[in-house]
């Protein structure tokens, strides 16, 4: 312990002499992007911090604005809701790159193309932002993470204008295409996002808005240049240096033979082979549809909280809780309990109109669905149309 608090006390000592400081003239700024890597689900989009190096004042530092703390009381929780706190952290340059280098991940570095004033404003801007009641913020996936407050700080302490390069034959994406690229090689984790995240994240993003992914930053950067108050243009990246390799057979991983898609297709001719076998023998599985409906009812939970409880920008409306909502537990105990059938075939026939609607009308509903919900939502469609077919039956 008494190390460690040597180490801290050390650190701040530092972090208060350089704020007394300027840069050199020898002193550079960077930008680090980090290649995708497949340890974690928060790794596939890649990273991007700032690089301070002045060899002459023996600095060479990296500025982080993507730390966060898993054993923070209720993070799950606070995930959820959209109440995360990430924070500016600072690291040895030697130690950051090893990191990544054992990841296995591209490390580029773009050495921006400004002037002694400049990279001072930057540096000044980054120490205040260190200070302890600055270097804490709510953070944003799409609008605020530790790629976009890059290009932030950037833009904010040039002298000139930052003027990214733009063209109507410039493809256009949304912000489900972009996180689908990410994520391409995980179908489950796709499943996942294209699940919580409403019909806002189908907007097209703007170039800039593009830039909360590290990869789109760089590619943006590359372009830009700086106009001076004195009608110079340069370019914002003075070079581009590669820092670590990367091997794509070593890191991408094999492709998922089960796939969301796959399984929900055995699901559904489960399903299926289940009903008809009940229709030819005329009986009722009431204990397959308290299963089936109770999933889809605390799937619908999961769904109903990020929509209309968390604080996320891009996860409501959620089309999804057409077929996905807290009701269907509502359904359950109708379901089991005999002297509710009644209540139970009402359910179920509303049910079937809405789902009808779902699947029916899937190409008009503003929300891109993962194809994988179609075999899903059919599952529960195809239960509450037996349920139907058996109460007219019954009452013919």
């Amino acid at each position: 312990m008494k190390k460690i608090t040597f180490l801290i006390i050390l650190l701040f000592s530092s972090l208060t002499l350089m704020a007394q400081q300027q840069l050199s003239e020898d002193a550079e700024i960077s930008v680090l992007v980090c290649g995708p890597s497949h340890d974690a689900a928060f790794t596939l989009y890649g990273h991007a911090a700032l690089r301070v190096n002045d060899p002459s004042q023996k600095i060479d530092i990296i500025f982080n604005y993507g730390i966060f703390d898993f054993t923070a009381p209720n993070f799950i929780y606070r995930f959820a809701k959209g109440e995360t706190d990430y924070k500016l952290g600072i690291a040895n340059f030697l130690d950051y790159i090893f990191e990544y280098q054992m990841r296995g991940s591209l490390v580029m570095e773009q050495v921006l193309n400004l002037t002694h004033q400049e990279k001072n404003a930057i540096w000044t801007a980054l120490l205040i932002n260190y200070q302890p009641e600055n270097r804490v913020y709510r953070y944003n996936f799409f609008f605020d993470n530790c790629s976009s407050r890059l290009a932030d700080i950037i833009e904010q302490n040039t002298s000139g204008d930052v003027v990214y390069s733009t063209s109507e034959q410039d493809p256009q994406y949304t912000f489900r295409d972009i996180i689908n690229h990410c994520t391409r090689d995980h179908k489950w984790l796709t499943f996942g996002c294209d699940l919580a995240l409403g019909s806002p994240t189908d907007r097209i993003a703007t170039p800039h808005e593009m830039m909360f992914i590290p990869e789109f930053l760089a590619s943006a950067f590359d372009k830009a240049v700086i106009q001076r108050a004195d009608g110079s243009v340069v370019p914002l990246i003075k070079e581009t240096i590669i820092l670590s390799e990367f091997d794509p057979e070593e890191n991408y991983p094999t492709k998922e033979v089960i796939t969301p898609l796959l399984s929900a297709i055995v699901l559904l001719l489960t399903i299926l082979a289940i009903t008809y076998a009940g229709w030819r023998k005329n009986k009722y599985s009431r204990f397959l549809d308290i299963t089936l409906f109770f999933i889809a009812g605390i799937g619908g939970c999961v769904l109903f909280f990020l929509a209309f409880v968390s604080v996320h920008p891009a996860v409501s409306p959620n089309w999804s809780l057409m077929w996905l909502h807290p009701l269907h537990l509502l359904g359950v105990v109708f379901f089991a309990v005999k002297k509710l059938n009644k209540v139970a075939n009402c359910y179920h026939f509303i049910n079937f109109v809405a789902l009808a609607f779902f699947v029916f009308g899937w190409s008009f509903i503003p929300q891109q669905m993962n194809v994988a919900f179609i075999p899903l939502a059919l599952v529960l469609f195809i239960r509450s149309t037996y349920a139907v077919y058996r109460v007219l039956k019954t009452n013919k």
